[in-house]
């Protein structure tokens, strides 16, 4: 585990042994069971995950019960209710497994003392919020700008294997669709 997030970290900044020491001690592990709630909406979000295996989804669901995918997340990526994290406020949004997952943990404060105690972090954590904040929006304008079909195809073209690992009642939830219309979509492929 310890050197996925190494490498993971060594993407944007190189680290020194003693270095990765420190960068590690600021983190716990946490393995969660498929279906697995790491996030409670209404709940203090304690921690933001980098996923070392398996697969989560952040939802959200409105008054009337309706959930929405905001975001899938899988090895190698980060998610939280960034919100809710940054703020020390209550969880919007819910986090769960999809797959059994192993996870690093960062809560608040050690992210704090990890910048300030090694500024290689503050600079790998701003350029992973700066390429957080170009998904975000491309994926909005991805919902203004294009079509159903047009949303599919970039979701397949960049992450394939989210359409082996995700029902299809998810994906099309995602995108904003029916199921029926991503069965279409599907189909005329």
């Amino acid at each position: 585990m310890q050197d996925k997030l190494r490498q993971h970290i060594e993407k944007i900044v190189p680290l020194t042994d003693d270095e990765f020491t420190f960068v590690l001690s600021h983190f716990t592990s946490k393995k969660a069971k498929k279906r697995e709630w790491l996030i409670h909406e209404g709940n203090k979000v304690k921690h933001v995950y980098f996923v070392v295996s398996g697969l989560l989804k952040l939802v959200y669901r409105d008054e009337l019960g309706k959930e929405y995918i905001v975001s899938f997340a899988m090895e190698d990526w980060w998610e939280s209710d960034y919100l809710a994290y940054y703020t020390k406020t209550k969880a919007t949004m819910s986090l769960q497994c999809l797959e059994d997952t192993e996870v690093y943990c960062l809560a608040l404060e050690d992210y704090h003392e990890l910048c300030a105690g090694l500024h290689k972090m503050e600079h790998f954590f701003l350029e992973k919020a700066n390429r957080g904040h170009i998904g975000s929006q491309q994926r909005i304008l991805s919902f203004l700008t294009l079509s159903a079909k047009e949303r599919y195809e970039h979701l397949l073209k960049r992450y394939p294997s989210l359409f082996q690992r995700v029902s299809k009642t998810l994906l099309a939830s995602y995108l904003g669709v029916s199921r029926e219309t991503l069965s279409r979509l599907h189909a005329s492929r």
